[in-house]
């Protein structure tokens, strides 16, 4: 299986820690690059992050091997630029200039190394910001991102590293980009990914509203929805809840008659997607009183029959469970560094209708240097 993966062959040196960086790796990893994780002496400090922090290293360092290198040394500092000469594409996410004054800069190992794929994951890209620390929570702020999930006056942050993930998915898509190139010109580039700027992105619906209909986005708790029913109900048992969606007009005739809901669906003044939606206040009770007398199991039994979007209201930790996650592989097997075993989700990808699978589990600190270091020793670059 690892030669036929799509980037079998390709080597990445990894320099970054927490969240966004290491996402970059991790999906070059498990899509089949050989990704050496570069850590300091006595490993990365986000292998000890408490609390929310506790689940980052095991969830974006599989499938990686780990060299520890003290960067402050000349030894360290020598093997870490073999390692960048050797390397097809080389990820940090340190703060900006940080590794120029290493001479570890795209300029100063470009010059050696001409086809190197250099990408940084940054907090701003270039303009009045990039000198700024940034953080997933900083750019969810200043981004609008929290204004959106949060009621009005009570700006949240979306309940995972939304913008990590997503600005180290743009990260890949650049470096994949730029190694396309690579194959027609023989020279690599510069990739440069960046919280705030994938925030704006992931918001850049809510400001096509304000340009096509001249007024601002509400948060999401109190938005006017695009479908009359597009909401969180209660069923008969308390704390059970299930999201139910009816977005087109044919579901809604659907819907309608499936519940034996005569008066709506028969209703004239209710026939299109717009109409409806001006009459929330009217059919939202209606709905909301059905389902609040019928247990969950049961509507769930009769909109996966009937083919209507709906979910359950799930917590992370339920996920280990999943039927679907478990039967589809949608669960890897890992070993965390403690000696625990657990099953953490997969890339979400199938490439010929397989998953990515485990090729390394989640690294001990320095695990590999022997043979790292041997390779360098014998390497060809």
């Amino acid at each position: 299986m690892t030669e036929n993966l799509p980037l079998a062959g390709i080597r990445v040196v990894e320099f970054s820690h927490m969240v966004m960086g290491p996402s970059v790796g991790v999906i070059l990893a498990d899509l089949g690059a050989d990704v050496v994780k570069v850590e300091p002496e006595g490993g990365d400090k986000t292998r000890s992050l408490l609390g929310s922090g506790a689940g980052y290293f095991p969830m974006f360092n599989r499938n990686k091997r780990s060299i520890c290198l003290d960067l402050k040394s000349e030894s360290g500092l020598e093997t870490a630029r073999r390692l960048a000469l050797r390397s097809d594409i080389l990820i940090e996410n340190f703060r900006p200039g940080t590794l120029a004054k290493l001479g570890l800069d795209y300029a100063s190992l470009s010059a050696d190394n001409p086809g190197l794929i250099y990408c940084s994951a940054k907090g701003f890209l270039n303009g009045p910001y990039e000198h700024r620390t940034a953080l997933d929570e900083v750019t969810q702020m200043m981004g609008g991102l929290a204004y959106m999930t949060g009621p009005p006056g009570r700006p949240l942050r979306a309940g995972s590293s939304v913008v990590d993930i997503t600005g180290g998915m743009f990260g890949v898509i650049g470096v994949l980009a730029a190694l396309e190139r690579r194959h027609r010109t023989g020279k690599g580039g510069e990739v440069k990914c960046a919280l705030y700027e994938t925030t704006a992105f992931l918001v850049g619906q809510h400001m096509a509203q304000k340009a096509v209909t001249g007024q601002a986005a509400q948060p999401m708790p109190v938005r006017i929805s695009a479908w009359a029913i597009y909401d969180v109900f209660e069923t008969l048992r308390d704390g059970e809840q299930l999201f139910v969606g009816v977005v087109s007009d044919g579901q809604w005739r659907q819907f309608c008659d499936a519940f034996a809901l005569k008066d709506l669906g028969g209703n004239p003044d209710y026939a299109l997607n717009n109409q409806r939606v001006l009459a929330r206040d009217v059919i939202l009770p209606q709905v909301r009183a059905l389902f609040r007398a019928m247990p969950r199991e049961t509507l769930i039994a009769k909109l996966d029959r009937l083919g209507l979007p709906f979910a359950p209201i799930a917590r992370p930790d339920e996920l280990f469970d999943d039927p679907h996650l478990t039967a589809s592989g949608g669960l890897m097997d890992v070993t965390l560094p403690g000696g625990e075993a657990t099953r953490l989700p997969g890339l979400p990808i199938e490439l010929d209708g397989q998953r990515m699978g485990l090729r390394h589990d989640i690294p001990l600190a320095g695990q590999h240097a022997d043979a790292i270091l041997h390779e360098i020793d014998h390497s060809d670059r």
